[in-house]
């Protein structure tokens, strides 16, 4: 057997190839991301994303083993048209794509800006559901040297199904990188005074435009199945917190400023009062002229402009209301964007 000696070893570098690729380093990246958009209104885009959102075991908790013959024996057939049809009446043909999407974008090119006397500052945009993905987004940022990334959902309220997941589809993406960069995730920011003062402003503003003024305003915000607030998720009390502060800062009390929850999906009771079911009480009390407001949801999107917009109004008419209402999400305005940089601003200190 023969032993190695210092005529058998190779220099070091003899193991590095002098054409092996540089690793770029030493920018911090910002990521925004929201819900999730379909690419298309059609039938195969629409159920491409439907699968992916209600495949995620933070969405819907139930047992695979109950839950996925449902999903895909019945769901899956029917939901994507309906879906499909709704997305096609707020659709933003201009572009293409959904208004998610476009708020989105504009978010991440208002916040660059913004930071731009940041140049080793890189701010991207994703979505926990569909394109551009989350995976992608953080490969690409790592790529142009980003060994420090600011994870943002765009959630004001944390819940399991939003925030969480977006947080583990990240921390997913990482275990499959040797060289992982730093990852630091934004917390909720309900209370956030910035954000408060934002929510305030846009319901003052709003209704000051107006010939005349909304009876009651009704704070909708998506619900969550109460199984999950009884398992721990704070959703519920982050909503309501930020509609104390709201209403304190308004002067208002809960019978003009009021809160419900919309959205519900599947047998479960869900948070309450609900929404539609607050609406339409109001119209059969008399209540004429109401507005509705959606401080849970960064940008319009489905939710707001479809649900609430277009079918709670549809519903207040139907039952004796006259004069209905949305007050726009803060999207890429001036004030939603002050709140973003505002939080952006505080989670990267000692980054940048």
């Amino acid at each position: 057997m023969k032993h190695a000696d210092s005529t058998d070893l190779k220099p070091a570098a003899s193991l590095f190839p002098g054409d092996h690729p540089q690793v770029a380093s030493g920018k911090v990246g910002v990521l925004l991301v929201n819900l999730g958009t379909p690419d298309g209104t059609d039938y195969t885009s629409m159920r491409r994303y439907v699968r992916e959102f209600l495949t995620d075991k933070r969405v819907i908790e139930w047992p695979r083993a109950l839950w996925y013959p449902i999903l895909f024996g019945i769901v899956l057939n029917t939901r994507p048209g309906k879906v499909g049809k709704a997305y096609e009446t707020i659709w933003n043909t201009e572009l293409d794509e959904s208004y998610l999407r476009t708020y989105t974008r504009n978010q991440s090119t208002a916040l660059a800006s913004t930071l731009g006397s940041q140049p080793d500052v890189m701010v991207d945009w994703a979505m926990r559901y569909g394109q551009p993905s989350i995976p992608d987004r953080l490969t690409a940022l790592k790529d142009a040297g980003c060994d420090r990334i600011l994870l943002f959902p765009l959630y004001p309220q944390y819940a399991a199904s939003t925030t969480a997941t977006v947080n583990d589809k990240a921390f997913e993406t990482l275990m499959a990188m040797r060289w992982q960069p730093a990852l630091r995730t934004v917390p909720p920011y309900h209370d956030d005074p910035v954000f408060i003062e934002a929510i305030a402003q846009s319901i003052t503003n709003h209704v000051s435009g107006l010939k005349h003024e909304p009876e009651i305003v009704l704070a909708s915000f998506h619900g969550i199945p109460q199984s999950y607030f009884r398992n721990g998720d704070p959703y519920y009390c982050h909503c309501m917190k930020t509609m104390r502060l709201v209403r304190e800062r308004l002067g208002w009390d809960e019978t003009k400023l009021m809160t419900t929850f919309q959205s519900r999906f599947g047998p479960e009771e869900w948070l309450q009062p609900y929404t539609e079911k607050t609406v339409e009480q109001l119209a059969k009390a008399g209540v004429k002229r109401i507005a509705v407001i959606n401080p849970g949801f960064v940008s319009d999107c489905l939710e707001t402009l479809e649900e609430i917009a277009v079918a709670a109004g549809e519903i207040f008419h139907e039952h004796g209301g006259e004069q209905f209402t949305h007050i726009p999400c803060l999207n890429d305005s001036p004030a939603g964007m002050r709140v973003i940089e505002a939080v952006v601003r505080r989670e990267l200190q000692g980054w940048a």
